[in-house]
């Protein structure tokens, strides 16, 4: 089958559309992973579970999960814990091969292993979002640096931020772009200094569920002030990698700091 799959995304003004996406390989392989080394680790641990600590075992599996949560996305995580914790139960603990627990030992440290791993996979998903990336793509350090020497030279702000969106529209696979100076109307999905989308007050999985609908605001400050924002239209694309991002809260940070120093009358 297939790993193309489809999103339907309403967008104002131009009604339902079908956007492509894919799962990231990375992703794909980590849930394959949560699904099965918890049970193939299970199952290997049967010839010796008379003789093994079932806390022993339990610390073993939630190595697994932590393991699976920081290669994969946060379902992954999930899903490994889930995984964990019914093999745990089936395999290793009395009676075998049943998902009955009669031991309150036994039944405290299932529960225990399934809520330790969601809370780990949980952790992973956060530091792995939040972690710093490197730039070291040429194509993506050039437009960085590009707009740095034009923002020196140019004798207009309005040059450098056409200049941005036009880089935005390149880097992130846009329909369209457009700036808004200094206003902030509506709570539009936002693209965050980390490189993730929020929606409203809770984090968007962009990279699991594809870009939220509507169009995306990235905003430009210059010497700590909210100066203005781009508002980016996702294009029907697979949406641009972390690091493609970063490079993009770059380029509005560039933007801010060039009409930051412009000031208000140049603007």
């Amino acid at each position: 089958m297939s790993t193309l799959t489809g999103t339907w995304k309403l967008h104002r003004g131009r009604g339902v559309r079908l956007t492509p996406r894919t799962w990231p390989l990375r992703d794909r392989v980590a849930l394959a992973a949560g699904l099965a080394v918890p049970f193939l680790l299970s199952l290997a641990l049967v010839p010796f579970r008379t003789g093994l600590s079932h806390v022993n075992v339990a610390l073993v599996l939630v190595v697994v999960v932590v393991a699976v949560s920081a290669l994969g996305s946060r379902t992954a995580g999930v899903v490994a814990a889930l995984s964990a914790a019914a093999w745990f139960d089936f395999f290793l603990t009395r009676p075998y091969e049943t998902f009955d627990i009669t031991a309150s030992g036994d039944v405290a440290t299932a529960v225990l292993l399934l809520v330790v791993g969601v809370i780990v996979s949980q952790l992973a998903a956060r530091a792995r979002r939040l972690e710093v990336v490197t730039v070291t793509d040429e194509a993506y350090l050039s437009r960085i640096h590009r707009t740095a020497d034009l923002a020196k030279s140019a004798g207009s702000t309005e040059t450098v931020v056409d200049h941005v969106r036009g880089e935005l529209t390149e880097l992130m696979g846009l329909t369209a772009c457009r700036f808004e100076y200094g206003t902030l109307l509506g709570q539009p999905p936002r693209l965050c200094a980390d490189g993730s989308v929020s929606v409203g007050r809770r984090a968007w999985d962009v990279d699991a569920a594809g870009w939220p609908a509507g169009e995306i605001e990235l905003r430009a400050y210059g010497n700590g002030h909210y100066l203005g924002r781009f508002m980016l239209t996702p294009g029907p694309g697979p949406v641009p990698p972390l690091q493609a991002r970063l490079v993009a809260v770059t380029l509005a940070d560039q933007t801010g700091a060039a009409l930051d120093t412009a000031g208000p009358t140049r603007r």
